[in-house]
């Protein structure tokens, strides 16, 4: 292999990151390359040790090194309440405003007939398994709020429903510090329906 095909081949895995392009990917490359040896190699192995070290978890379907998530495991979670997330990175991101205290549940992403994803590509036959328990009194639907993350939550809450569950959805509502004159139809919409 030649050294320009192994920047080519670089340059290519950068790329295969969301939302890096190809100029992206090469700057990246040659940043690393140029500028910081010794973080490529740090991140070479981060990312090396991650890939063998990391997966799902048992309960919940979020990232963990264990069998079960320390979030799973932790006694001080609220165990009747259940929010269902499309990724790690949306548990991660509820985790952050510091004011979900129940336990979680990641499908693995959203229903997409463009992308062939339905109900059961998502890992909805485990969450099911796991209401079964009879401990979850509500299950919190916080999909996003684009066609397909509406779309999930719809059919996720009629199942739930069916099963005699308290299903309640994330509000959507106007951005805090936003002028209303600004801000798009369909939110404010949706926040005077949402109102409390």
């Amino acid at each position: 292999m030649s050294q320009s095909s192994r920047l080519d081949a670089l340059v290519e895995a950068l790329r295969q990151l969301p939302g890096i392009g190809a100029k992206s990917a090469q700057r990246m490359a040659f940043h690393l390359l140029q500028h910081d040896r010794p973080g490529a190699l740090v991140l070479s192995r981060a990312l090396e040790q991650a890939v063998v070290a990391v997966r799902h978890c048992a309960r919940c379907h979020t990232f963990t090194e264990g069998e079960v998530c320390a979030l799973c495991l932790d006694p001080r979670r609220e165990p009747t309440q259940l929010c269902v997330v499309e990724s790690p990175a949306d548990q991660a991101a509820m985790e952050r405003t510091g004011s979900y205290r129940g336990l979680y549940f990641v499908m693995q992403g959203r229903i997409s007939p463009l992308d062939g994803r339905s109900a059961s590509d998502l890992g909805m036959a485990a969450l099911m398994e796991r209401l079964r328990e009879g401990v979850v009194q509500e299950v919190i639907l916080a999909t996003s709020f684009t066609a397909e993350g509406e779309a999930t939550a719809h059919v996720l809450s009629e199942a739930l429903r069916r099963r005699g569950l308290h299903v309640t959805r994330l509000a959507r509502g106007v951005p805090v510090g936003s002028e209303l004159e600004y801000v798009d139809l369909s939110t404010i919409a949706h926040a005077l329906a949402d109102r409390r």
